[in-house]
């Protein structure tokens, strides 16, 4: 999900590290570099919905060819340049990033309250300073570009970490997206979808190796100085203090720039000037309250590490530990071949939360655009609670040997204050037969 405020850094900043590129050229100089391998972008379609949306009136939604052929005409600007595209969209919700996804999620809320606010007020839609992507796009976006031929991979984890290890893996040209963590991740380079010029496939390149001299820090700084900042998996909340300490002894302070900016200089020099190995960032551990989880810097710099690669701040002899090994183990299907063909079904687009029903019981559902003063009309949540409720029993099969799972549901309606899922009991469908 990205760290705050980085973006905007590297452009005031550190503008080296924004450079504008010609991605045709960059596909040609690909195929004469790597001719074994074809162009290929991957692309963090979350990332990229609000480009393809583009309707005026958007409040009541319905645009649907509207949006089919933008998506169709972003393809064909790809394709007749000899650049093929592999879209990634999350899948997950991992454990360690639900409170961002809650504090997020209730942020919305507020956001689409003053949506309706300005409908009662004036009358008419907001423009689009106002607007919130509609709820089920990015399920319908998945459909839409199978549809038209493209590859369309649903993650098993955090897309961010999914889409860098792709890139790397496959010896792309490039990620096309907006999340700073795409800076943090050693990966393929980094390409802009909000500075993308369709017509002419022209945008920025966020260069990493020049973010790093602006920085005064190596490469196998940068995760380290991203969980400092704070980032999904280590809250800002624990690290006033030790910003504080930062500040106090940084010689980059600069009065024209904001508090943030200036903190970005003072992490990035301390860390600059600290051992970079093990014992370096157990001693940051020691300094830091992170009260009984002592592993969550390590384990948050581990989180960047991609298949293949290491890192002095973490022991040699540790393997990156993100992997679904005892996923089967602990899932509520213990059907294996079933449960391996919705793994497969899930990872190729071809389905939609039934695997993380089968794998850990859990399932969420984002914002809807609902008017949360209009007490008449219940939230879409617990207006089709009743049929997600059949559903369950029939993918979990709540009937045999009378096992009745219960499904945690992360459902954002208002009311729902998101502290805890709620436990939701699978029903038989009274279908006789």
């Amino acid at each position: 999900m990205g760290i705050k405020g980085l973006q905007g850094f590297v452009a005031r900043v550190c503008p080296d590290a924004c450079r504008t590129v010609d991605l045709r050229e960059m596909a040609g100089k690909h195929r004469v570099d790597h001719p074994d391998f074809p162009p290929v972008i991957v692309v963090d379609a979350m990332s990229c919905v609000r480009y393809w949306y583009t309707p005026e009136s958007w409040v009541c939604g319905g645009q649907w060819r509207e949006y089919l052929a933008n998506l169709e005409d972003f393809i064909k600007a790809f394709t007749a340049a000899g650049i093929q595209l592999v879209f990634y969209f999350d899948g997950v919700v991992e454990e360690k990033k639900r409170d961002e996804w809650i504090r997020r999620r209730l942020q919305n809320n507020k956001e689409i309250a003053r949506i309706f606010q300005f409908i009662k007020t004036h009358r008419k839609q907001p423009g689009r300073e106002m607007f919130v992507v509609p709820s089920a796009l990015p399920t319908f976006t998945r459909f839409a570009l199978k549809w038209l031929g493209q590859k369309t991979i649903c993650t098993l984890e955090e897309a961010d970490f999914e889409v860098a290890a792709y890139g790397l893996q496959h010896n792309c040209i490039g990620i096309l997206g907006q999340d700073s963590d795409y800076l943090i991740y050693n990966t393929c380079p980094y390409f802009s979808i909000e500075k993308l010029c369709l017509d002419r496939l022209v945008t920025v390149m966020y260069s990493r190796e020049d973010l790093c001299r602006a920085l005064g820090l190596g490469l196998t700084h940068l995760p380290l100085f991203a969980c400092l900042l704070g980032n999904d998996v280590v809250p800002e909340s624990l690290l006033e203090g030790f910003w504080h300490k930062c500040l106090v002894t940084s010689p980059h302070k600069n009065s024209s720039y904001n508090r943030r900016t200036n903190i970005l200089l003072a992490v990035a020099n301390y860390i600059s000037k600290i051992p970079c190995s093990y014992s370096g960032l157990k001693h940051l551990e020691e300094m830091l309250p992170l009260g009984s989880d002592k592993m969550l810097l390590y384990r948050g710099v581990e989180s960047y590490l991609l298949p293949g690669q290491q890192s002095p701040w973490i022991p040699p002899n540790v393997t990156n530990c993100q992997t679904f090994s005892l996923q089967q183990q602990t899932a509520l299907c213990q059907d294996k071949e079933i449960f391996q063909l919705a793994k497969e079904q899930h990872i190729r687009s071809e389905n939609y939360t039934i695997f993380n029903i089968l794998s850990n019981g859990e399932i969420e559902c984002s914002n809807s655009l609902e008017d949360e003063c209009d007490t008449e009309i219940p939230g879409q949540a617990l207006i089709y609670r009743p049929a997600r409720q059949h559903i369950y029993s029939v993918v979990l099969e709540s009937g045999k040997g009378g096992a009745y799972p219960l499904v945690k549901e992360w459902f954002v309606y208002f009311g729902n204050p998101l502290q805890q899922p709620e436990l939701v009991q699978p029903v038989q469908p009274f279908i006789p037969g």
